[in-house]
């Protein structure tokens, strides 16, 4: 879809800032330079490789608030989501112990440290072209489970270019930008309230983080790659993450020029904190270990803005996508040597019970 083609319906909000109006639809792989020349964009990058991004014909940052979701005034809308017992996954739980003993057979051969062991749960929701009613779910999770960095992206599909159906409650930085500075805050580590970590979690998160100040190098200043925090505890609605903060100044050659969003993406795209290190090995794992593709959940979500070169782009976890009639979200864990099997599908679990609860007609109590 080219921008002679007008303003198609098509909304999206984030963290107090709302845009609406499809003015354009581009491949971000191939035409990345395109969000240097200006612009707000709407971006959902698929873990399995594809990013498509939106030109917006309206931005409004009224609502913005530093440290403040702010979401709009609630309806009232009712979320009519699937049975509480019609969610299926794509991993059982033996599938799923299977997987993380192969992977510790991989690690204690050296091909791997870490990998991500994710699985999709899917049900069944009919709905019109448009899909659900995102704004009804969106207004649950904001209540139920609020997140640092929700979402809600509806775009419905034009005959020149896809669309998307997407409500996150994703608590993780995947890339944020301001001006020439970059950050990302990678989360790995994961326990019940007022359980400690393990010494797994501590080496998953200091892993991921020497992995994501090495994916920032390359479009980073020589000597500005810094760790602001590590290890930090963060609480979020029913369980606590480890979270660690890379931050780094661009290189000049990569300050808002046609080559800084092909090579930031290129660089660190999909996120280290959902695939594991080296990244390589860890995704060729992956590849064999899933039965289902993970779509948006573990990619990128989020906005860039050209004009005022800015950005701030989610890690695709805690978020429910919609195509075909069906309702998806997915969960993980990273499996290290340390893993053991039955906490690993365990922390996948803790990771879906409120959420899931959430988007569900009857709400779960389990």
């Amino acid at each position: 879809m080219n921008a002679d083609a007008g303003r198609v319906a098509g909304s999206a909000e984030f963290r107090g800032v709302r845009a609406r109006g499809v003015i354009e639809h581009i491949d971000a792989r191939v035409d990345g330079h395109r969000f240097s020349e200006g612009g707000f964009w709407v971006v959902v990058g698929d873990f399995d490789g594809r990013i498509d991004a939106w030109r917006m014909d309206e931005v409004d940052y009224t609502h913005e608030r530093e440290g403040d979701a702010r979401p709009a005034p609630p309806t009232g809308r009712a979320w009519q989501g699937p049975a509480a017992d019609a969610w299926e996954t794509s991993l059982d739980r033996g599938a799923y112990m299977g997987g993380v003993a192969r992977i510790r057979e991989d690690i204690r051969d050296g091909t791997v440290y870490q990998v991500n062991l994710c699985r999709v749960l899917s049900a069944p929701l009919p709905a019109g072209p448009d899909g659900p009613d995102a704004v009804a779910l969106s207004e649950r999770l904001a209540i139920g489970n609020p997140a640092r960095y929700a979402s809600r992206i509806v775009i419905p599909a034009g005959d020149a270019h896809p669309g998307a159906w997407i409500v996150s409650a994703s608590p993780e930085l995947y890339l944020g930008v301001e001006g020439h500075r970059v950050r990302s805050s990678p989360i790995k580590g994961t326990a019940a309230p007022g359980v400690a970590m393990l010494d797994k979690d501590v080496a998953e998160n200091v892993m991921i983080t020497d992995l994501v100040r090495n994916d920032l190098s390359h479009v980073a200043q020589p000597g500005t790659v810094a760790v602001p925090e590590l290890l930090g505890e963060h609480e979020h609605p029913g369980l606590t993450h480890l979270e660690s903060t890379v931050e780094a100044s661009l290189a000049p050659r990569y300050q808002w020029t046609r080559s800084m969003w092909p090579m930031l993406l290129d660089g660190t795209f999909p996120p280290g904190s959902v695939s594991g290190a080296p990244k390589y090995s860890a995704l060729r794992i992956i590849e064999r270990e899933e039965t289902a593709p993970r779509g948006p959940y573990c990619g990128a979500i989020g906005w860039i803005d050209g004009d005022a070169r800015r950005a701030e782009l989610a890690v695709g976890i805690r978020t429910f996508w919609w195509s075909d009639g069906m309702l998806r979200f997915g969960t993980g864990a990273g499996i290290t040597w340390g893993s053991d099997p039955a906490g690993e599908w365990a922390e996948t679990e803790l990771k879906a019970r409120r959420l899931i609860g959430l988007a569900s007609t009857e709400i779960l109590d389990r």
